[in-house]
């Protein structure tokens, strides 16, 4: 009996490699003719994403409430957009300015400059298709806790400007913590590390700006950012679970390799870029 139960098991490790070689081997021969489905808009311009309204994780139900008047950490919370308002009008201002733009196509070159490829629906559609359904996604699990508290906005507090004046009512009116920019923004960065895991570092540090861009903006909070990023974690985790999301990281990967096999590159400035995030790290630190 071990004898036959060593043969299958021999059998099944076998059976994974063969399998492992040719997913290998389609990621290599991958040309982009295979289109990813068709999905519906469940607004204009915003796709319905991989999870429905009960599976998406609840900011209200894991979120603690936002930080207290006169609080240590809402004092915190007052020093760092306080350090941020340092940064106005400077090239890290500007890249707040395009990071607070979530519209499609600007959105899907977040990232090139880390991942060094173009993101396009042409080049990589499936990822160009995964960064919108997950961004649904994770803008809906910070809306639980945005809808309960509608904490207030620093530059309505502060009276300083904000590098989106013309969003400026929109936002008043929408609570602050967490932030959905981050969330989305953090939730990418995970996603893209699984997807192009050498490229790592660059991801998390772009990832990390992403969310600093929203303090630098003087629309969210410290403790906004940094709960966004919780958000975006356990949204991601979720995400795990459902087949369609886990088919779209995986024809991703391939597309990856295949704009990398071609050696295309973003069409994002990216000294500049570079030069942007180089004008304040953290305004954390």
């Amino acid at each position: 009996m071990m004898a036959n139960v060593t043969n299958r098991c021999g059998w099944r490790r076998l059976l994974v490699v063969l399998m492992s070689v040719a997913i290998i081997a389609g990621c290599a021969c991958y040309d982009g003719r295979i289109q990813p489905v068709a999905v519906p808009e469940f607004r204009a311009d915003f796709l319905s994403g991989y999870l429905s309204t009960e599976t998406t994780p609840s900011s209200l139900a894991l979120l603690p409430p936002p930080p207290a008047t006169g609080s240590a950490a809402f004092a915190l919370d007052e020093e760092i957009s306080r350090r941020s308002f340092a940064l106005r009008d400077t090239p890290r201002w500007l890249l707040a300015i395009s990071d607070a733009d979530l519209a499609f196509p600007h959105a899907a070159g977040t990232f090139s400059c880390a991942l060094n490829v173009p993101i396009t629906e042409e080049d990589t559609p499936h990822l160009y298709m995964l960064l919108r359904r997950s961004m649904t996604d994770l803008g809906r699990s910070t809306a639980t806790a945005k809808n309960q508290y509608n904490r207030t906005r620093p530059f309505v507090l502060n009276k300083e400007p904000m590098c989106t004046p013309e969003d400026k009512a929109q936002l008043e009116k929408n609570g602050s913590y967490p932030s959905g920019h981050t969330a989305i923004g953090w939730g990418w960065t995970l996603i893209l590390s699984e997807i192009s895991p050498e490229q790592t570092d660059a991801i998390l540090a772009r990832g990390l700006s992403f969310g600093e861009s929203r303090n630098v903006c003087n629309v969210h909070w410290h403790s906004d950012v940094v709960q966004g990023r919780i958000m975006a974690a356990g949204t991601v985790a979720r995400l795990h679970a459902d087949p369609a999301f886990r088919a779209d990281v995986e024809a991703a990967r391939a597309e990856l390799a295949a704009v990398r096999n071609k050696g295309l590159k973003p069409a994002r400035d990216c000294s500049a870029e570079a030069a942007a995030l180089a004008v304040q790290p953290s305004l954390a630190q």
